[in-house]
């Protein structure tokens, strides 16, 4: 068992071994694996097998956070479990973008899950490369904490405003970035990524899908990885905490994706739990809030948003 001590901003130091680290990428590549082979075939999923599918990927979450507990203690799961709540929340966001760029590109249901595949795919090398590049400079200069911290907070005020529109933007910056590359065809092959067109390689309509689902993650990432890097400065933490969060996500979709009105002041709860860990950032030179007392904002403010969003659902309903 490895212990875990105090750091000098009082989060946990893990001496984490490269077992570890290579027990973690076991884990993700097999989850990874059974999910693909799982919806090898292009069938359109259900509302009920992706619930089945959410509420197990969030058991292998709360599964690994067991592991973290009795590897490395309380503080160490205290912290984990604070970053997979926050990734998760902030990914609500993320999957009602998608549902705008596929409606908005015409993507069809059954091809999807393949796009969203391999998009998480490429969000999980992102994530690793963001949270040791970010862990890195807050070793090294702690002024960084005050940086990303204010970030945050203005991050939050501009997610509460929230934008009917949101991820448009991105889908003209994916596909302009694509067209500048090769030619992009305006008919799907199967679901093949590449086709010919005339003797010529072509990107499909679901290769532009995934560019652009690529890109949304990277202007996430920029807002999420910094917000986990607010509850804890252990990479091994941080990165499986988003791993065990996004993997999840295709499922989310599917169940969430035409919520989005439902939900009504979701956007104001992820934008305030962005300012809540901005400003816990910023002041953590200063002074520590406890991890614990951090998870219970957290999960006051989701809930809250939860319950004033079901009332004016059935006032509405009502009317």
């Amino acid at each position: 068992m490895l212990a875990a001590e105090s750091s000098r901003d009082n989060f946990v130091d893990l001496d984490v071994s490269v077992e570890w680290w290579i027990g973690l990428a076991i884990a993700v590549v097999a989850m990874l694996g059974f999910d693909l082979y799982r919806h090898r075939g292009d069938h359109e999923p259900t509302a009920r097998s992706a619930a089945i599918e959410s509420t197990g990927w969030v058991a292998c979450g709360l599964a690994f956070g067991i592991v973290v507990l009795i590897g490395f203690g309380g503080d160490a799961f205290g912290e984990y479990i604070s970053g997979y709540l926050i990734e998760k929340s902030l990914s609500v966001d993320n999957v009602f973008v998608w549902s705008i760029l596929f409606s908005s590109m015409a993507v069809p249901l059954r091809y999807q899950h393949r796009v969203l595949f391999w998009g998480i795919f490429g969000a999980l090398t992102l994530r690793l490369l963001f949270i040791l590049i970010g862990s890195a400079l807050i070793e090294r200069f702690s002024i960084v904490l005050v940086g990303f911290g204010v970030f945050l907070v203005f991050t939050g005020l501009r997610v509460i405003r929230h934008r009917e529109d949101e991820g448009e933007d991105a889908s003209a910056a994916g596909l302009g970035l694509l067209r500048r590359i090769m030619p992009v065809s305006d008919e799907y092959d199967g679901h093949k990524f590449l086709t010919m067109r005339n003797g010529v390689r072509t990107a499909t309509p679901l290769l532009a899908a995934l560019v652009v689902v690529e890109v949304t993650d990277v202007i996430f990432a920029v807002d999420s990885v910094p917000a986990v890097l607010a509850v804890s400065n252990e990479p091994y933490l941080v990165f499986a905490s988003n791993a065990f969060a996004i993997l999840g996500l295709r499922a989310m979709y599917f169940l969430l994706a035409d919520a989005r009105r439902r939900f009504h002041y979701l956007s104001h709860a992820l934008g305030g739990i962005l300012v809540f860990v901005g400003l816990k950032m910023a002041a953590s030179e200063w002074y520590h809030l406890d991890t614990y007392v951090s998870l219970a904002v957290i999960l006051v403010i989701l809930i809250a948003a939860i319950v004033l969003s079901e009332r004016i659902t059935r006032r509405q309903a009502r009317q």
